[in-house]
């Protein structure tokens, strides 16, 4: 395959396609522990993977060659451990960047890597960082998007396509190609320490900003307003007086939508 599709400096310019692997960020660890050295940006790309996951290991459900499902290798050396979230920030803009020319306003991120259109979910990400004392080795970012899906299983109810929406087939590869060179753009921005400007624009996207919602954490069913996100990526909710912050488990947001 050719890869000039991929404008970038170096995400994408390494690509493997594969027809089907149990899920591409193993793969790609797999890769890592072997001695070749593997070059930043390799991206990994299967039609199909038969144990993909989600957060929380969480499975992710993609008909095979309908969908993106593929694994970029970083090396955000220059970050440190507690920046962790930055590189979050920066590849879930790097999807949005590429998503909204197409989908428009409803488009938007929910805290802390997922992919929404409206209340529903189009994709999420899985980021597995490999430490070495306190910077980050390397990034292994594996991102599923629903593209050219049409139907869904039942206990997959809160999902959507750009298919679904727009009712037409995208060209994978150039979907995949452009979010390459965003995620790249961004990167090179936290590279540069425009660390603000990313986090920000984080925020100007983020899913339920500024409304109030309800949310439940633990027991407690409440109404809040997410307020920002922490630099180490904690969400941030006020209720009432309050402001409280939340990590990943700790906190689920109620929507209306019914199975």
């Amino acid at each position: 395959m050719q890869n000039n599709i991929f404008s970038g400096l170096f995400v994408g310019q390494n690509l493997l396609s594969l027809k089907e692997v149990d899920s591409t960020n193993n793969f790609l660890k797999n890769l890592l522990t072997n001695s070749k050295p593997v070059p930043e940006g390799t991206v990994i790309m299967a039609e199909t993977q038969f144990a993909g996951r989600g957060q929380q290991n969480n499975k992710w459900h993609a008909e095979p060659g309908k969908n993106l499902t593929f694994s970029i290798l970083l090396k955000p050396t220059f970050l440190s451990v507690t920046e962790q979230f930055d590189l979050t920030r920066a590849v879930s803009l790097g999807v949005y960047d590429t998503l909204c020319p197409i989908l428009g306003s409803a488009l938007k991120i929910k805290w802390p890597n997922d992919i929404y259109y409206g209340d529903k979910k189009l994709g999420g990400m899985l980021i597995e960082n490999i430490l070495q004392g306190n910077q980050i080795k390397s990034a292994i970012i594996g991102i599923g998007l629903n593209i050219n899906q049409d139907v869904f299983p039942d206990e997959a109810s809160n999902a959507t396509s750009v298919k679904q929406i727009l009712h037409k087939d995208y060209d994978l590869r150039l979907i995949l190609a452009e979010i390459c060179n965003n995620v790249e753009a961004y990167y090179l921005s936290l590279k540069a320490g425009k660390i603000n400007d990313v986090r920000n624009a984080y925020l100007n996207r983020l899913y339920w900003f500024n409304e109030q919602k309800r949310f439940k954490a633990g027991d407690d069913v409440f109404e809040g307003i997410i307020t920002g996100v922490k630099d180490n990526g904690l969400l941030v909710v006020q209720q009432n007086d309050n402001e409280n912050t939340y990590n990943l488990k700790e906190i689920e947001f109620l929507n209306n939508i019914k199975p």
